[in-house]
Order: structure tokens, then C-alpha cells, then sequence
């Protein structure tokens, strides 16, 4: 069995790299879903909009230089290396909540919706960006011009750690009821919480390089644990997103 798994090490690198392309990690421009309501909203912001620094003559308020701007209360240290990696995500949900009443785009006039609704667009993006520990270190990376979603060398070649992923995707299609999958449910999420801490440490020292390899690594352990979650008896799973 052993060499089978070596022999599928290859097409799972090359799964990872090509599914990073789709990963909901690339900030493309489209429509966004209002986290409100069903309408949606679009979203003609520059490519690097999370790091618009433009202010208009007229606009006595800069424009957010980071998706850390819209949330003063709950990050006033803004990004690391001078604020922390992990988040108090109950209060983030607070603050977004309240930004989110005051700039949805119904309750604004006519001639301001556009603007409202690029505002709660922005913070939208923000919110669900900096929720998430896997998308919040690849947005915290691409401020630093490093762009692992992209980048086909962003990979792990330890051999070791991909016959792991390999094992627990056999495990997982083997299962024959929920129960077995709990002790797996359990160390996946002990490897997110390890990789989580150590992003927490790297970014504190910006330290890049080990930032960069943690956070493709918990890109693994998030796979793992979306196919844990739609796990269905006899189907098979694929740790492609």
C-alpha cells in the first residue's frame, strides 16, 4: 500500500498546486453575497484593494489601509508583527455586525448606494478574510508581496506529511459511520490549532519563510477537515476545493 502512496504523491502535489487557483483564498473581483441578505453585491474594487492607500480631495476620511482598519475595537494593533495573529473572533462578529447595520446599502439613498454598497463589500471581504486563520495568514503574507495562492512552488515536500494526508483521505472514504471519524475530527483539529500557533509566533517575529510554509500546511489540515465534514457513506472524497 505504501507504494501506491508514493507512486500518488506526485498527482497530490500537483493537485495542490492546481487547486490554489480555485481556492476561495484568491480575492477575485465579482459579485459578493451580502452576509445580510440574498441581494448581491458588486464589487469593482482594484485588484490590491486591501491596500488602497488613494484619498480624494473631497473625502475627509482615508480610505482602510488593511482590512484590520474597519475594526478598531477589536484590533486597535492593527496586523502583526504589532498586533497578534489570533483573533477574538466573538468580538470581531460584534464589531462587523455594527459596521455592517450602519453601511448596508438599504439604508442609504439613492444617490449613495453605490457607495454604501462598495463600503459593506469591503467589509464583507474583510470580515470573512480575517475570520478565518487559513485566510487571514495568506492575506497577511500578500501584504508582504507574498502570494501563496498563487504561487506553484507553495508547496509541502515532505514526504511524511503527504503519506499523512494520503492515509487520512483512505480512512475517511473507509469510514463506515460518523463515529469513525471522530478521533480523526479530533487530531485534525490539533494540527490546525498547532499550525495556528506557530503562524501566531512567525508573524510575531516576521519571520516570512516560516509564516509562508505553516500556512500551506494548514491548508492541508483545513482539506482534511471540509472532507470530514462532508463525509457520506461509500463516496468518495477529493482534497480538492
Amino acid at each position: 500500500m505504501r507504494l501506491a502512496h508514493l507512486a500518488a504523491l506526485t498527482r497530490l502535489r500537483a493537485s495542490f498546486t492546481s487547486e490554489s487557483s480555485a481556492l476561495p483564498l484568491r480575492m477575485r473581483q465579482r459579485a459578493a453575497a451580502c452576509l445580510f441578505c440574498a441581494h448581491r453585491i458588486p464589487t469593482q474594487l482594484p485588484l490590491r484593494r486591501h491596500q488602497s492607500q488613494s484619498t480624494s480631495r473631497e473625502d475627509t476620511n482615508p480610505r482602510p489601509q488593511t482590512h484590520y482598519t474597519f475594526f478598531p475595537t477589536t484590533l486597535p494593533a492593527g496586523p502583526p508583527p504589532h498586533g497578534r495573529f489570533t483573533i477574538d473572533l466573538g468580538s470581531l462578529k460584534k464589531e462587523f455586525l455594527q459596521l455592517q447595520s450602519r453601511a448596508h446599502p438599504d439604508l442609504h439613498p439613492v444617490e449613495n448606494k453605490n457607495k454604501a454598497q462598495a463600503l459593506s463589500a469591503r467589509i464583507n471581504e474583510a470580515y470573512k478574510t480575517l475570520q478565518s486563520p487559513l485566510l487571514r495568514a495568506q492575506y497577511l503574507l500578500s501584504l508582504r508581496g507574498i502570494d501563496v495562492a498563487e504561487d506553484e512552488t507553495a508547496k509541502i515536500e515532505d514526504p511524511e506529511l503527504l503519506m499523512e494526508v494520503l492515509e487520512t483521505q483512505e480512512r475517511i472514504e473507509e469510514a463506515e459511520a460518523e463515529k469513525d471519524l471522530e478521533e480523526m475530527k479530533r487530531l485534525n483539529d490539533e494540527r490546525i490549532q498547532d499550525s495556528v500557533m506557530k503562524l501566531e509566533e512567525a508573524f510575531r517575529r516576521d519571520d516570512t519563510e516560516v509564516a509562508k510554509s505553516e500556512a500551506v500546511r494548514l491548508r492541508y489540515w483545513v482539506n482534511i477537515r471540509e472532507s470530514l465534514d462532508g463525509w457520506e457513506k461509500g463516496k468518495p472524497i477529493s482534497l480538492e476545493h
